[in-house]
């Protein structure tokens, strides 16, 4: 590979912030959240001009579960409290009725604690309450490097339209799901194990209705007798019957090399092309309204951390748990999340939320999604407001802070 010397410049430090969040979607949402809630100086930096990541961007608007499957409410605080902000307007489908509106045991069994959300309204929304929260949101801004120093990151080198400048970080936690703040300050990582199939949902009109299309395989289950199907469309109600998975391709990328995530696009914007003409063929009414715009990665790179979790760990207890989660797939399994796996003895002012955590890769399938994302940025965002050295945080003190926004931390609280 021929190579090049890059010109040194002086960068302007344009700006600071007590805590700075890299990547908008839901654990960048959450993680925002809580530090803002902590009093602290907080920057939002998103590359899209929307927030909400996956969820929004990609189009995957389904909330799934805060609940075990058998009718116990497992994960509390912002991710509820997202949950029902994304269908405040109403759901798109799957209104969990028997959770919000007091059904009995029985019920809440029958119909797990998840919904189906318009991903425009949500991402609108949750600027609206990061905004009024006083973050500062910076869209269209990748974090190019960072400057690390002591063991510490002390700013970020940003570029947008404005140019390349530097933001003075008193924290940084990284929520970009292919943990690149981790990978640019020198923290430990591991790449994912199996890569990532090719997805591209999109939403489409046929005989006067909108519809969900999950276009293509985002989600790669264990366990095809128990783990549940996301239906082609979002009409059957209930998604843990129903259903009809469709792949569209052999190819698989990692998530993290430029060239590769551009030719996953391109083939999925081709396929799902075809898709939409054989459709539009025989029902003309049958036409795109909108589609992700961003890859749907599932899994890349992750923090290294001071723990990996692993899924055999099911209700292990951690003295140091920041919150719980269940098991999506399926009904029972419920986790601890150790603190421990949000950070690395390397970098001491360096948090990872959402799919950035250190676990296993049949653990991070379980993590991945939008509730023990939540789960982790909140965690994120409250430790950063108590301080900036994770290695020696007072996690006493932060589990607290936990409590007192209603998580349960342990399972024997369920």
């Amino acid at each position: 590979m021929r190579e090049i010397i890059e010109r040194e410049r002086r960068l302007p430090v344009t700006d600071s912030c007590d805590v700075l969040v890299a990547g908008g979607g839901i654990a960048g949402i959450a993680a925002a959240m809580a530090a803002a809630r902590g009093g602290k100086k907080v920057m939002l930096l998103e590359r899209e001009f929307a927030l909400g990541g996956m969820a929004t961007l990609g189009l995957v608007t389904i909330y799934l579960p805060l609940c075990d499957g058998e009718g116990n409410q497992v994960i509390y605080g912002i991710a509820e409290e997202l949950l029902k902000l994304s269908i405040e307007h109403g759901a798109e489908a799957n209104y969990p009725a028997a959770w919000l509106d007091g059904g009995s045991r029985e019920e809440r069994i029958e119909k797990r604690y998840m919904t189906q959300f318009n991903p425009h309204l949500f991402a609108m929304r949750v600027e609206q309450i990061l905004t009024d929260l006083g973050v500062k949101i910076l869209f269209g801004t990748l974090v190019a490097q960072t400057v690390v120093e002591d063991d510490r990151i002390t700013h970020v080198i940003v570029e947008n339209k404005s140019g390349r400048s530097a933001i003075a970080v008193e924290s940084v936690i990284d929520c970009t799901g292919d943990a690149d703040i981790c990978h640019q300050a020198g923290a430990p990582t591991e790449l994912h194990g199996n890569g990532n199939a090719l997805a591209g949902w999109y939403y489409y009109q046929s005989n006067g209705g909108v519809h969900l299309k999950m276009f293509g395989l985002a989600d790669v289950v264990p366990d095809k007798e128990e783990a549940p199907k996301l239906a082609e469309t979002a009409d059957t109600g209930d998604h843990y019957k129903a259903i009809k998975v469709e792949s569209i391709g052999n190819f698989r990328f990692s998530g993290v090399d430029g060239a590769e995530l551009s030719k996953s696009v391109v083939d999925v914007h081709a396929k799902m092309y075809d898709d939409i003409m054989s459709r539009h063929k025989d029902d003309e009414s049958y036409l795109p309204v909108t589609m992700s715009t961003i890859p749907l990665v599932r899994m890349s790179r992750r923090i290294a951390g001071a723990y990996t979790l692993d899924d055999s760990e099911e209700r292990v207890h951690f003295e140091d748990s920041i919150g719980l989660t269940c098991d999506w797939r399926k009904r029972g399994p419920v986790y601890e999340m150790p603190f421990r796996t949000l950070y690395c003895k390397e970098i001491k002012n360096l948090l990872a939320a959402g799919r950035d955590i250190s676990t296993t890769d049949r653990m991070w399938d379980i993590t991945r999604v939008i509730p023990p994302c939540a789960v982790t940025g909140e965690a994120a965002g409250t430790a950063a407001a108590l301080g900036s050295d994770f290695t020696a945080l007072d996690v006493a003190a932060l589990q607290q802070k936990l409590r007192a926004n209603g998580v349960r931390l342990h399972t024997d609280e369920i």
